[in-house]
């Protein structure tokens, strides 16, 4: 006999399955230590921030818009696949407690995404209104986890319109009655929020009747939404390991190849060449290395701090240079590079060498930026400090993993 629970359990396992797996590559050692420094610089300069901040900042305005776009825009995850159209839609009659699982889920995932937002906005908040009590800020955060469980199932009934433009409207609706709400209860005008509050009832209310009116669950777009979620995970996933459920995309870069592909046809250069290809066309290695090299870029342009400066430095170095070792496992499932007639020490040696001149190359980079903001001791202190960390790199960690792995 069918069991909705059941299925639902089941999808629920095989995803805490799949996702744990991949998190584990993603929050390693490496990326932990550099998200632990990294939060750390930000809430520091939060907090230093806020004993600058104006009096008149619109701090209400501010969490308002930023909490209305969260409960507004909340996702239903159902787990569904494309083969449920076939093999569930005629069951769909039996799928309620299915679906209500899948809501209670999706709330229950939101609503911890919601705290630690709403926990990183707390200091701004009794910064701007000392007077409020912590009582008050309580009641604050009920009501939005209220209007938070409203919009979800107003999403769901309008899943089952089929005209996107209503759908639009809708959503245009909420997000402004949300918005101005939070604002009104944030600005302790109660009246105000109350009537936003009768509002946005009306809207769920409304929804409600559509709801029911409208018969049959979108199949085919709750699979698509769910199917983009998990690829815009894969996507993550596959910039720290190598994801199967990810196709690489090969890209041309013509005028990059010109420029790194200048290595002599000879034998002993096999492997330099293919994996400086690789680097540039393949996957999002090259994409993923100017990101990071971007956004270390940024913080050390515009961090008032000077030794905060050659931290974020040293840090976004650390990283990328991680990161760029998934290159190693890039062609792990190809025979070909296995038939080259090249031993594998000099494989090791070519990889070595290109992730050495990458690392380099960041350093110099960084370095540049130093002597654009005028501060020549830490242009070239982050040369020379980044230069040993590459060579360090390079020269032990690098040879070790790749002794074990090729």
């Amino acid at each position: 006999m069918f069991n909705p629970l059941l299925l639902f359990n089941e999808r629920l396992s095989k995803h805490f399955k799949e996702t744990s797996r991949y998190l584990r590559y993603i929050f390693n050692g490496h990326t932990a230590i550099a998200m632990f420094f990294l939060v750390s610089a930000i809430s520091i300069y939060y907090q230093q921030g806020l004993q600058h901040l104006p009096e008149n900042f619109p701090t209400a305005w501010l969490i308002g818009i930023i909490l209305g776009i969260m409960v507004t825009f909340i996702p239903v995850r159902t787990f569904l696949q494309e083969p449920d159209i076939v093999f569930l839609m005629p069951a769909e009659h039996k799928m309620g407690p299915f679906f209500r699982k899948a809501l209670f889920y999706s709330y229950i995932v939101y609503a911890f995404f919601m705290v630690f937002l709403i926990a990183a906005l707390s200091p701004l908040y009794f910064h701007s209104f000392p007077e409020q009590r912590g009582i008050d800020f309580l009641l604050l955060i009920i009501v939005v986890f209220i209007f938070q469980g409203w919009n979800l199932l107003v999403n769901w009934w309008m899943l089952k319109v089929r005209d996107m433009r209503k759908r639009r409207i809708n959503q245009i609706i909420r997000l402004v009655v949300n918005v101005v709400a939070f604002y009104f209860m944030f600005q302790g005008h109660l009246l105000y929020a109350a009537i936003a509050t009768v509002i946005m009832i009306g809207l769920f209310l409304y929804a409600y009747r559509i709801g029911q009116q409208s018969k049959g669950i979108a199949w085919e777009d709750l699979i698509s939404r769910d199917r983009y979620r998990m690829q815009f995970f894969y996507q993550i996933a596959n910039m720290f390991t190598e994801v199967p459920h990810v196709k690489s995309k090969v890209k041309k870069r013509s005028w990059l190849v010109n420029l790194i592909a200048n290595v002599p046809f000879q034998n002993k250069y096999t492997y330099a060449y293919l994996y400086r290809i690789t680097f540039v066309r393949s996957g999002d290695y090259f994409g993923m290395y100017l990101r990071l090299i971007i956004i270390g870029a940024l913080l050390i342009y515009f961090v008032p701090n000077e030794w905060l400066k050659i931290i974020f430095a040293l840090l976004f170095l650390y990283l990328s240079s991680f990161q760029m070792v998934a290159l190693t496992f890039h062609y792990r499932t190809n025979i070909w590079p296995d038939l080259y007639p090249v031993d594998k020490q000099n494989q090791q040696k070519s990889l070595s060498a290109l992730f050495f001149q990458l690392a380099v190359i960041q350093t110099i980079i960084y370095s540049i930026i130093f002597l654009l903001i005028g501060n020549y001791l830490f242009a070239a202190l982050t040369l020379i400090v980044g230069s040993i960390f590459s060579s360090l790199f390079t020269n032990y960690y690098v040879k070790a993993k790749l002794k074990k792995i090729l």
